[in-house]
């Protein structure tokens, strides 16, 4: 088999590659897509309802020891009234132990989309982003090899693939 062939066949294969693989992550990049956009808009309250939550914890916490047992996101103590604790979210009785307040959520099905995007190490969904994230990095390299290499086409992606790089240094270092 010459070279040229082999090549020809390399890029076949890679153009196929690049094909199914592409089709096989619209659906993984839809749900990056659209929850990377509600987390952007997380402290806007965007797609968020609110959740009242009435409990009794432990009796006669301190504030930081409150702030421990609730592990409210950005929680601040407001104000103390005899036996109460008034915080942002709402307030806590440390006669009683009883603790009323209200935080802002997502739906289910964006909280477990959002989780896709915090996975710690540690559990096992983490293994779904690094595939994808493989899987991105395929394309993004098999992308090279759509154009007969010198042609104007991809000598264009070439270009576009600096200036995107470029684009992303900015935005990280602005």
């Amino acid at each position: 088999m010459s070279n040229s062939s082999e090549k020809r066949s390399m890029v076949r294969v890679m153009r196929n590659l690049h094909r199914d693989i592409g089709f096989f992550v619209v659906g993984l990049t839809l749900i990056y897509c659209l929850s990377g956009i509600i987390l952007i808009y997380r402290d806007k309250g965007f797609m968020q309802f609110a959740n009242s939550v009435e409990t009794t914890i432990a009796q006669g916490l301190s504030e930081k020891d409150l702030e421990s047992a609730l592990h409210l996101r950005k929680m601040k103590i407001l104000k103390q009234e005899g036996d109460k604790i008034v915080f942002n979210y709402g307030e806590y009785n440390r006669l009683t132990g009883h603790v009323s307040y209200t935080t802002q959520e997502h739906p289910w099905i964006i909280q477990k989309f959002n989780a896709i995007h915090l996975s710690p190490s540690a559990s096992l969904i983490h293994y779904a982003g690094v595939a994808y994230g493989v899987m991105l990095l395929f394309l993004a390299i098999s992308s090279f090899f759509m154009y007969k290499s010198g042609s104007a086409q991809a000598r264009r992606g070439v270009i576009l693939a600096v200036v995107g790089v470029v684009a992303a240094f900015v935005l990280v270092l602005c």
